[in-house]
Order: C-alpha cells, then sequence, then structure tokens
C-alpha cells in the first residue's frame, strides 16, 4: 500500500487527503495543513504544508470535549456540531478560501496529524467542501 492511500476513501476527486507523518509525493499538489496545532515532531520543511488554515478546525471546546470520550455516539455529535461551526462566520472565510483553492484546479490535500481520520473532524470538512463547490 502507498503511504497515503489509506486515506483514499475519507477524500474526493477534489480534494485528497494524507497524514503529515507520510512522505510528501509529486501529485499532493497545494497542501493544507488542517489541525489547530502543528503536528508533534515535524520540521516545518519537511511537512511541506503551502497553506495552514486554522479555522478549518473544530473550536478548542468542541475538540475538548470530543477528546474526553471518543465512541460512536459521541462522534455522531461531534458531527453535527462541527458541522455548525463551519458556517459560523469564523469558519466561513477559511472554508471559502479552501473551497477557492479546489475550483482555480489542480489537485488539493488536506493534511493531517490525526491518528484515526475517518473519525474526525476531516471527513466532515471534506463533506462540507463538497456540499459547497456544489452548490455555491
Amino acid at each position: 500500500m502507498r503511504a497515503g492511500e489509506e486515506w483514499s476513501t475519507v477524500g474526493s476527486d477534489s480534494v485528497r487527503v494524507r497524514r503529515v507523518y507520510d512522505a510528501r509525493e509529486d501529485d499532493d499538489g497545494t497542501r493544507v495543513l488542517v489541525d489547530r496545532l502543528w503536528p508533534r515532531g515535524v520540521a516545518k520543511d519537511r511537512a511541506g504544508i503551502d497553506r495552514w488554515l486554522k479555522d478549518l478546525t473544530p473550536s478548542n471546546e468542541l475538540r475538548s470535549w470530543y477528546h474526553e470520550d471518543r465512541t460512536d455516539a459521541r462522534y455522531d455529535e461531534f458531527v453535527d456540531r462541527y458541522r455548525a461551526e463551519l458556517v459560523d462566520p469564523p469558519h466561513t472565510a477559511a472554508v471559502r478560501e479552501l473551497v477557492d483553492l479546489v475550483r482555480a484546479g489542480g489537485q488539493v490535500t488536506l493534511v493531517t496529524a490525526v491518528k484515526d481520520v475517518s473519525h474526525s473532524h476531516v471527513p466532515v470538512l471534506v463533506d462540507h467542501v463538497e456540499h459547497e463547490l456544489h452548490h455555491r
């Protein structure tokens, strides 16, 4: 399995997802870090991040709440609460910037340090961006 391949179920045609700990690949295109904190142990030059959009991430309160108990039931509520945050003013400018990057063409790769990508904010964000691309 190629590095990052396991995340293909999270991405889409327009947006791919990779962990920051995986090596950058030639076809990554624009790499956007979608974590609020810089990943531990990763040098900025090694990460190959083109943009860091902190405002795409869940609020500190929501992130802390979810990390207290990562059960499936709590994840469903986390998704609902994060979707609500994504349409709040602090997030909308960052969402717009990401949507504009995708619309500009070329590959966009969302980069994250989370271990369990499929149960994080990333799939919710990808879904939200796809919705914005087709309904805006």
